[in-house]
């Protein structure tokens, strides 16, 4: 199990030369310049008084000050952009890590909570979990001063010096003290924020819910009790990391006042210069924010390590290593466009064969149990049955989505090891029972990444790009759609495609899978928002085959005289639908998470198979229709 520290020490190595670079300017920012800032000053007053060295002048230590001074400042300015270069890049590299896990996981294990709560993680607990590394230049450095400055001070006067560090020991002190109820607070504002963000996120989806049943009022009312428990929460943290930061920082004022008590009386005896009253005052305010920094450190190191505990449980047991996994980010460079997945002879599908599968859910011990299925290139498959027989649990199973318990799928005759890797484009594209859509541009949902030069035509041989946009409109039985839409490809759908209809949802979704040309599509219940005339022109263009689609039958009426060449489609689909069960040259029939019945035609199962029967007649939920 890996630990804080090593996930720091991951991410440090991930930017060496960045990470090197914030020493070495910051040592010269918070440890050269103050230490020789405190040394000018205290010859410049020495000289006004008449105790400096020979060899010195007030023209030379003002030199010499400007010119420590616009130094600093220089190597500020180069600290500055370095710096933000080396967040930018190590903040983002956990999170495409973090993205990059979840989607690797089956659909139903993908966030162990929340979306918004998942979003509260990704924005803050990445950014506060990296904060520790970045504050360690800064330690070293001020650290290295105060070695430094107290080793001066204790050769000017020992007393003095062990007088004004008695305030430093109070801050270590109280910061080591806090430190157990600065990680309850932080963990408490963290859960409150996520609570709210995720609620609100949950308050956007179910917009039309709400409004069926009238209740806004109370929807606004929880709002209302959660923030004010995230205002607490968050007061709580807040004011208590304010209280222990002005604890630390006004160390400086205590410390400036014992040496301002005992200054005097040397002073007196000769034992105390001017120069060494400004040095001791110069050094203390350094040294102070320096013991200030080791006291916020141990706060942030406290809250970096709660924030990094929630990132791995949104791992769900990957090892955490995976976060901090080299991979390039873009900071001065364009991001590379997406490559278009290549097809090759071995995608090409003969049969796909699936032999005892089986996922059971953990909670309820339904699902399915040894399904056997054979489907062969060209096939049109329905697999159908009431509500609860275990058909989307089929099809989530077979593709990845939910972790198969048993069971062997094989492409062509290869074992397939890991389908939610292997199932998908070009080999197969799969469309759910409620599909998704993004709030941006219907272009955009329905390419997902894939640009226009690349699906807009098809290229020749045995590695097809993908199928014209053209073409998966008109397959979707989208066009007609797409010409009545103020702009075109280019509306806007809102969010989780308001803007449109449940049939242009469930039809954009459609497209975004014709557009790959996948060798296998996988519909689940795509047909249940779309009318009978739709469905039917659908399953018609989708059931061409080898020959070209000359003047046919559009939406409403229009004609269509859009013609394409393309080859045989194999298709796996869940419907209760009789367009796509007639149609249909292999049904299969499911009860209980078994197969039930399985036959060619609707006719030969309607004289073997009681199911069936009743399904056909609307006797049962999940009726044909």
């Amino acid at each position: 199990m890996t630990t804080y520290p090593n996930y720091l020490a991951r991410v440090a190595r991930y930017q060496p030369l960045s990470m090197l670079g914030m020493f070495v300017m910051r040592t010269l920012i918070f440890m050269v310049a103050p230490l020789l800032t405190g040394l000018i000053v205290r010859a410049f007053f020495n000289t006004l008084s008449g105790d400096a060295p020979a060899g010195w002048n007030l023209w030379s230590l003002g030199a010499a000050f400007v010119g420590v001074a616009l130094g600093r400042s220089l190597v500020i300015l180069f600290d500055i952009t370095n710096d933000n270069a080396w967040n930018f890049m190590t903040r983002n590299l956990v999170r495409r890590n973090l993205l990059r896990t979840i989607l690797e996981k089956p659909g139903a294990k993908a966030l162990p909570e929340s979306p918004g709560s998942a979003v509260s993680r990704f924005r803050d607990d990445v950014a506060e979990s990296i904060i520790p590394l970045r504050e360690i230049p800064w330690l070293v450095s001020f650290g290295g001063f105060a070695v430094v400055a107290y080793a001066i001070m204790l050769r000017i006067n020992v007393t003095m010096t062990l007088a004004v560090a008695i305030p430093m020991v109070v801050v270590l002190i109280a910061a080591g003290a806090t430190r157990e109820r600065v990680g309850r607070y932080n963990r408490e504002r963290k859960r409150a924020s996520a609570r709210v963000i995720g609620f609100i996120a949950e308050m956007f989806g179910g917009v039309q819910a709400v409004k069926v049943a009238n209740a806004e009022p109370r929807v606004v009312n929880q709002l209302k009790k959660l923030n004010d428990v995230r205002r607490e929460a968050t007061l709580k943290d807040r004011l208590f990391s304010s209280v222990l930061d002005s604890i630390f920082l006004n160390t400086t004022n205590v410390g400036t006042g014992l040496i301002l008590l005992a200054s005097s009386g040397l002073a007196q005896q000769g034992a105390f210069s001017v120069g060494d009253f400004a040095l001791f005052v110069q050094y203390l305010s350094v040294i102070t924010e320096a013991m200030a920094r080791i006291g916020q450190y141990l706060v942030r190191y406290r809250q970096g390590d709660v924030s990094y505990q929630r990132l791995v449980r949104l791992l769900q047991g990957t090892p955490p290593e995976a976060m901090t996994m080299p991979a390039p980010t873009y900071l001065r460079t364009p991001y590379p466009m997406p490559t278009p997945p290549i097809k090759g002879e071995a995608d090409h599908l003969r049969t796909l064969d699936v032999r005892g599968l089986t996922y059971l859910h953990p909670d309820s011990g339904r699902g399915i149990e040894g399904v056997d299925l054979r489907i062969p290139r060209g096939a049109f498959t329905v697999v159908t049955g009431r509500i609860g027989a275990g058909k989307t649990t089929l099809l989530r199973t077979l593709l990845g989505l939910l972790p198969r318990q048993a069971g062997e799928i094989e492409w062509n005759g290869q074992p397939v090891d890991d389908p939610a890797e292997f199932l998908v484009p070009p080999r197969v594209a799969y469309t759910s029972q409620a599909p998704r859509l993004f709030s941006e541009s219907l272009r955009d949902n329905i390419l997902v990444g894939l640009p226009d030069e690349n699906v807009e035509t098809r290229s020749h041989g045995d590695v097809p790009h993908g199928a014209s946009l053209h073409t998966a409109l008109h397959h979707a039985v989208l066009e007609y759609d797409v010409e009545n839409l103020e702009h075109g490809l280019d509306s806007l759908v809102g969010p989780r495609g308001v803007k449109l209809s449940g049939g242009q949802v469930q039809r954009a979704a459609a497209a975004r899978m014709f557009v790959r040309d996948a060798e296998l599509l996988v519909f689940d219940d795509l047909s249940s928002a779309l009318d009978v005339e739709t469905e039917r022109v659908m399953w018609e263009r989708l059931q061409i085959g080898n020959e070209e689609l000359g003047v046919g039958n559009g939406r409403n009426g229009h004609e269509s005289s859009f013609q394409i060449p393309h080859s045989s489609l194999t298709i796996l689909a869940v419907s209760h639908r009789r367009a796509a069960l007639q149609r249909a040259d292999q049904i299969i029939v499911m009860k209980d998470g078994r197969i039930e019945a399985q036959a060619r035609s609707v006719d030969e199962l309607l004289r073997t198979s009681e199911e069936m029967r009743r399904l056909w007649k609307g006797e049962v939920e999940g009726e044909a229709s």
